[in-house]
């Protein structure tokens, strides 16, 4: 087996369209991912019950199935109910959903790790609940959650070949096409391969930084 370094160069067109699905995904997927997160996480604190079970539920089961599953019933079985996006759009909902009922067990184990003596304090002060969240309880929260928020940015990154399945245009997709196209299957799936590398080490570096200026 030789290398190939002009399949490379061939390559690196449909590498560059794949990489930059790849970061679309993983940008908004984790925007979604912890947007949803908060909010699911403020649900499964509500005080009623009506809430609270339907949101623990939820939760539970998106969890607890696998986001390649989860990727074939939005893709094709809600479109027989008339909700239908491209495959794009379907992966990137599908993996911010996905994630997001973890990072709600996040959020919510950082805010329980706030002090009681905090709440004591804004009530004392007679602080509207909002203001209580946002300027006594989620800066506290947030600043002990990021690594672990980080930390899921990466497992999401590792999980966007899965969108394959359904057709989304990531790195792996165009690899999987060029080779098909050439029967060159080493220089693609190898520049994919270190793409994920140079993107995930990077990335867990500045996790583990985040944690020591943040946490300690």
């Amino acid at each position: 087996m030789n290398w190939d370094w002009s399949a490379v160069a061939d390559f690196m067109p449909r590498f560059l369209d794949g990489l930059l699905v790849t970061l679309q995904i993983l940008v908004l997927g984790s925007l979604i991912s912890f947007s949803l997160g908060l909010v699911w996480a403020a649900g499964l604190r509500a005080r009623t019950r009506l809430v609270r079970w339907p949101v623990t539920g939820f939760t539970e089961f998106v969890r607890t199935t696998p986001l390649l599953v989860q990727l074939f019933f939005l893709y094709f079985v809600l479109p027989e109910w008339g909700v239908q996006f491209s495959a794009l759009v379907t992966g990137t909902l599908a993996i911010g959903l996905h994630y997001s009922t973890y990072t709600a067990q996040v959020y919510r184990a950082g805010i329980e790790a706030v002090p009681p003596g905090q709440w004591e304090a804004a009530t004392a002060l007679s602080l509207p609940a909002h203001r209580t969240w946002l300027a006594v309880i989620l800066p506290q929260a947030l600043r002990r959650v990021t690594p672990a928020l980080g930390n899921y940015v990466i497992a999401m990154l590792k999980d966007t070949p899965l969108l394959a399945a359904i057709g989304v245009l990531e790195m792996l997709q165009q690899a999987r096409l060029e080779s098909a196209a050439t029967f060159q299957y080493t220089e693609p799936l190898t520049v994919v391969g270190v793409a994920f590398v140079l993107i995930a080490y990077p990335a867990s570096l500045l996790v583990r930084t985040l944690e020591r200026r943040l946490v300690h």
